[in-house]
C-alpha cells in the first residue's frame, strides 16, 4: 500500500449526501474508501485523510478554495470531482470547463499525488431538464477520460456502469446517491486502486415494483414540492446549500 496520506476535493458527491452516519453527518464512498486505505496501511507509518469537498461548490471555488488548500497537505492521493453542479446551470459552458479542468488535473499530477478522476453516472434519468443537461454532462465526461489518459490520472467510469440507472441508488431527492449507491462508487475506486473491497458494495437492490401513472405523477409532485423547488429558489437568490458550512474533515488526520 504506497499512499500513506488521501485528500478528497469536491461537492455533495464527495461529502457524501445523502449517505449518513448514525449521528446524522454524511459519510460517502470517499470515507469508505479511506477507512480501507488506512487499514491497509503500516501501523508504523500510519495514514491521514482529509475531505475538503463541500455540497453546491462549483468548479471555479472548487479550484479556488481546495486545490490549493490539497496541495498544501502534500497528499500521496488525491480524489477530484467537479463540474457536476456547473452543468446544472443553463450559462455553463462545457468547453471553458473543459480547459479549466485539464489544466487543473496538469496541477495535481505536477504536485506527485496520484490522482483518480471520475466520469459522471447518468443522474438526469429522473430529472427535469435533461435535453439542456445531458448534451452538457457528455461533453464533460469525454473530456474527463481524455485528460486521465494524457495525464495518467486512475479513471472510475461511473458513466458506463448500468446499475446507476436503478432508482434506488439514488437518495429521495434522484440528485444525490443512496448508501447503496456511495458503496458501490467506494468499491469502483478501492478495485482501480488495486485494493480489496467489500464484496457487498457492489450489491444491488432490487428494481422498485412499477408505479401506475397516477402514483408516478403524485410522486414527481411530492419531489418537486420538496426537492426542486428549495433548489430552484436558492438559484434565484444566489444562494447555495453549501453556504457557510466548512469541510468536514480539513486537515489530514487518522481515522477513527
Amino acid at each position: 500500500m504506497r499512499w500513506r496520506s488521501y485528500v478528497a476535493i469536491g461537492d455533495s458527491f464527495t461529502e457524501g449526501m445523502v449517505d449518513e452516519y448514525q449521528d446524522g453527518t454524511y459519510r460517502g464512498w470517499a470515507d469508505l474508501v479511506a477507512r480501507r486505505l488506512a487499514a491497509e496501511a503500516p501501523p508504523a507509518t500510519g495514514f491521514g485523510y482529509a475531505n475538503l469537498a463541500i455540497r453546491g461548490r462549483l468548479f471555479d471555488n472548487i479550484v479556488a478554495e481546495q486545490v490549493p488548500a490539497a496541495l498544501a497537505l502534500d497528499p500521496g492521493l488525491i480524489s477530484f470531482a467537479a463540474g457536476g453542479n456547473d452543468v446544472l446551470r443553463r450559462r455553463c459552458d462545457p468547453l471553458t470547463l473543459v480547459a479549466r479542468f485539464d489544466e487543473v488535473v496538469g496541477g495535481l499530477r505536477a504536485g506527485g499525488a496520484d490522482v483518480i478522476l471520475f466520469r459522471f453516472a447518468d443522474v438526469m434519468a429522473r430529472l427535469p431538464g435533461q435535453r439542456f443537461v445531458a448534451p452538457r454532462v457528455d461533453v464533460l465526461n469525454r473530456a474527463v477520460g481524455e485528460t486521465a489518459e494524457r495525464h495518467g490520472a486512475t479513471l472510475i467510469d461511473l458513466w458506463q456502469d448500468d446499475e446507476f440507472r436503478n432508482p434506488r441508488m439514488w437518495g429521495e431527492d434522484r440528485l444525490h446517491l443512496s448508501t447503496a449507491g456511495h458503496r458501490r462508487v467506494a468499491a469502483h475506486v478501492l478495485t482501480a486502486l488495486g485494493m480489496p473491497a467489500d464484496p457487498e458494495w457492489l450489491a444491488v437492490p432490487p428494481l422498485p415494483d412499477p408505479a401506475s401513472w397516477l402514483a408516478a405523477r403524485g410522486a414527481d409532485l411530492r419531489w418537486a414540492g420538496q426537492h426542486l423547488a428549495p433548489w430552484v429558489k436558492r438559484r434565484l437568490t444566489g444562494r447555495s446549500s453549501g453556504d457557510n458550512r466548512q469541510p468536514k474533515r480539513p486537515t489530514l488526520a487518522p481515522i477513527e
